[in-house]
């Protein structure tokens, strides 16, 4: 698989659909959640942390099943988490055709981009992957640069960083 380069995306008023409602949807739901005000969750039933950010009104919950043809064309990004790998593909395959990009956790190489690991604190964020295929070292570094980042703290550390002194 080819190496994949890292990239912030500005998530404001971009519309995220998430399908699935199980573990690996909610922490990707609760990691988007910090970034991304508009996001939609389609599943028949979820987790506590879904329910409970769906009652709290930040993001919109779908309970409904996926059936073909139901990823909005104005789709920014899609993450096909089902625990039913066949929907997950379908979702694929129609994003595929829709050019949405899509992230399928069943399918690694039906992923247009990873779900990093992040730590961020401020306006410091550091996003951790290590090419979808070792999950535990990448959970394993971002528990450490998260660590640190908590610890230490953000502060003009960035700009100290920098060879001008100037922020980026």
């Amino acid at each position: 698989m080819a190496k994949r380069f890292p990239v912030f995306l500005d998530l404001t008023d971009r519309k995220i659909h998430v399908y699935g409602g199980g573990r690996i949807a909610a922490r990707r739901v609760e990691t988007l959640l910090l970034f991304a005000p508009r996001l939609t969750v389609h599943a028949p039933e979820v987790s506590g942390g879904i329910e409970e950010a769906a009652k709290n009104g930040t993001l919109t919950l779908c309970r409904e099943v996926y059936e073909p043809g139901a990823v909005p064309a104005d789709a920014f990004l899609v993450l096909a988490a089902t625990d039913d790998d066949e929907v997950n593909e379908q979702i694929y395959e129609e994003c595929r055709k829709k050019g949405i990009p899509v992230n399928v956790c069943s399918n690694q190489a039906h992923c247009d981009f990873h779900f990093p690991g992040i730590a961020a604190k401020g306006d410091l964020v550091i996003g951790i992957n290590a090419g979808g295929r070792d999950h535990r070292l990448a959970k394993k570094w971002t528990d450490r640069i998260r660590k640190e980042v908590e610890e230490d703290g953000y502060d003009d550390q960035a700009e100290k960083a920098s060879d001008d002194g100037e922020p980026s």
